[in-house]
């Protein structure tokens, strides 16, 4: 079962829910996918169940479609944000890390043609591998500054900065508490960078944000 914890694996004291979700937050990944800018943050939600271990080799679907990955900023909640103000929000970070929204391209391609939602293709088991996190005192930098990258078998398939974001992160939290009460051990991710694509069994992945590096695989 997962557990939140740090980058070198000590246990986190937050209770693990919900993970909330911005899409279309990065301008060349919306071209990419041939979409229009959103006037507003599109959000949805990825169950706990969605929530697994990225050091630990991935279970994907395998009868389902294409299995996207898309690298994310991951942010964990350390305490109760409700219509929060942008000074709370800056108060209620506990720390950062690296997602990947795992996405079922096939089917989210079907729930867009169709304007369902998308939760079958996004917050399915397992579709939610997380880092441990970085405490906000310790990590190097400005996180609204910051790389995040993904290769695929040894060739970059998502390079970015999180500086590209439209949606930045500390408004986007706020205004994603004005619909969804945070709590502590929430996680939110903030968007992915372009050059998405498909996984396969086997594949090895290597993730990086912010110079700190996490190796896994496909099984």
């Amino acid at each position: 079962m997962y557990q939140h914890h740090n980058w070198q694996g000590a246990l986190l004291d937050y209770p693990v829910s919900k993970v909330v979700c911005v899409g279309s937050n990065y301008a060349k990944h919306i071209k990419e996918m041939g979409s229009e800018t959103p006037e507003e943050p599109v959000l949805f939600i990825k169950p706990e169940t969605a929530l697994c271990d990225l050091r630990q080799p991935l279970a994907i679907p395998s009868d389902l479609g294409a299995v996207h990955h898309e690298v994310e900023l991951a942010v964990l909640i350390g305490a109760t944000l409700r219509q929060a103000t942008e000074e709370h929000v800056r108060k209620a970070i506990a720390g950062y890390g690296v997602a990947l929204d795992l996405t079922l391209r096939d089917i989210q391609g079907k729930m867009k043609k169709a304007g369902q939602p998308w939760e079958k293709a996004k917050a399915f088991d397992n579709s939610c591998p997380i880092s441990g996190f970085i405490p906000v005192g310790e990590f190097d930098g400005d996180p609204q500054n910051t790389s995040l990258g993904l290769k695929v078998n040894g060739h970059v398939r998502q390079q970015g900065t999180t500086a590209d974001m439209i949606h930045q992160i500390v408004p986007l939290i706020a205004y994603m508490s004005k619909f969804f009460t945070l709590r502590a051990g929430d996680v939110v991710l903030t968007g992915t960078p372009e050059g998405v694509g498909p996984l396969v069994s086997g594949d090895e992945l290597e993730i990086n944000v912010n110079g700190h590096y996490l190796i896994t695989r496909v099984l």
